[in-house]
């Protein structure tokens, strides 16, 4: 178990001075924190003075980078040897922070996997399955939340994986992934989720259109192999097939199933070569 002194908090933020202050304050009145970081990404009210009267170490962006980058800059700050990612519109409770941080040691990353997410909407929430879907058949393990914001993982690991942290929404997809795939502990700890305060910084339209980008990002980069063999198996049986009745029934191989019989090879061989790109990127710099 990880003791609260060695955690440094790291808590993203963007347009938060509604909930930012009360974030802070309830952190601090639940535990003596290493230090309680607040990342003001290029934000236009007064987030940052808000947590810094509440007791933050601020980190401040001169623009907005997006989420990934905020939990970039949070963690090479951090000084702890864990550190704990929350969101800061008042959706994670100090409560759960504390529950979470008990699991370092015995576990490399605990993710807080929501029990309920009442403030999605119904896209959101298909999205989030299909997510946590995918990634499960892709890591072989179940994924009950594969977004969650609230994460708490030992620092040095983290830091291994910064080369593969995305800027905007999907680093919490990235790193659980990436945990998985290099063999460390991970555990999925059930918390409850309060409806944030403000409004989602997340557009329908544009992030949606970035969800497909998500989606083939998860497949190339973490596990390709489990994608492109099922597709070209599924090629070549067809075109085999095709290729037999043809034989059979008109005494000659079609066009048709030497193109799926090429198709099926083709992918194989790029799906190879994705799964030593994978490996080399996953490794990346220690």
């Amino acid at each position: 178990m990880a003791e609260p002194s060695a955690v440094s908090v790291v808590i993203p933020a963007y347009e938060e001075a509604a909930a930012i202050g009360s974030v802070v304050t309830d952190l601090r009145k639940a535990a003596s924190w290493r230090e309680v970081i607040v990342v003001d990404d290029g934000s236009t009210d007064a987030t940052a003075e808000v947590a810094k009267q509440a007791g933050a170490d601020v980190v401040k962006h001169p623009y907005n980078k997006g989420n990934g980058a905020s939990v970039k800059s949070g963690i090479r700050h951090a000084s702890g040897a864990f550190i704990l990612i929350m969101d800061g519109d008042g959706q994670h409770r100090s409560e759960s922070a504390l529950h979470l941080v008990s699991f370092l040691g015995d576990y490399d990353l605990v993710v807080g996997a929501r029990r309920t997410n009442g403030q999605a909407t119904a896209a959101r929430r298909l999205g989030n399955a299909a997510l946590n879907w995918l990634a499960s058949y892709l890591t072989g393990r179940q994924i009950p939340d594969l977004t969650s914001g609230m994460r708490a993982a030992r620092a040095s690991s983290l830091r291994e994986f910064l080369h593969l942290l995305p800027n905007g929404f999907s680093t919490p997809t990235t790193t659980t992934l990436a945990f998985i795939k290099a063999g460390y502990s991970v555990r999925f700890e059930p918390i409850d989720a309060a409806a944030r305060i403000g409004r989602s910084k997340i557009r329908l339209m544009s992030d949606g259109a970035n969800f497909f980008l998500i989606l083939l990002k998860v497949i190339t980069v973490f596990s390709p192999l489990r994608i492109f063999v099922p597709l070209s198996a599924a090629a070549f049986t067809v075109g085999a097939a095709y290729g037999i009745w043809t034989g059979v029934t008109q005494h000659h191989i079609t066009n048709s199933s030497v193109l799926l019989i090429m198709f099926a090879v083709i992918v194989l061989l790029v799906g190879l070569v994705s799964e030593q790109i994978s490996t080399l990127r996953s490794e990346g710099p220690r």
